[in-house]
């Protein structure tokens, strides 16, 4: 069994949860083009809506913009009962939306998290975190052609972490 800090980030993803040409001009608006991507919330308007808000609810919080063109949306907590396990929603927006960084950069790359428990939710995170340090994987994940790139292009910085 893995334990969260050995979570495998490319197993959390799905090419069906991977838009590669998000539309969306400001933050709210690309939350809400994330969110459509998770087919499970799809005929469950309630759920989706209760997730909306939690991102939203964190954003004004904080930004979740950590820089260099990256955004890792996510509540503040986990979601217990909205998924029953975790997933990742990853986008990428050709030109960037301000987003609130630190460093002003708009964001290009999103990983929006979803985490049924709290301990999966921070195991996640700082996973995410650590691997996108990586200038290569940044860059790889600006020039992938495929969703299904997204995530072998994931793999391998993974594997050699």
């Amino acid at each position: 069994m893995k334990t969260t800090s050995s979570v495998a980030i490319s197993e959390l993803l799905a090419p069906a949860r991977i838009n590669l040409s998000l539309k969306s001009a400001d933050r709210d608006a690309v939350l809400d083009e994330l969110v459509g991507q998770i087919p499970e919330l799809v005929r469950q308007p309630e759920a989706r809506q209760t997730l909306l808000r939690a991102l939203r609810e964190r954003e004004q919080l904080h930004s979740t913009g950590i820089g260099d063109g990256i955004a890792l949306p996510h509540a503040r907590n986990a979601l217990v009962g909205l998924v029953d396990r975790s997933l990742i929603v990853f986008g990428r927006h050709a030109s960037g939306i301000p987003y609130g960084a630190i460093d002003a950069m708009p964001a290009r790359i999103f990983f929006l998290l979803i985490a049924p428990t709290v301990t999966q939710h921070l195991g996640i995170l700082a996973r995410l975190s650590r691997l996108l340090r990586d200038s290569r994987l940044r860059q790889n994940l600006l020039a992938v052609g495929k969703p299904e790139e997204v995530i072998s292009v994931i793999r391998q910085a993974e594997a050699s972490m």
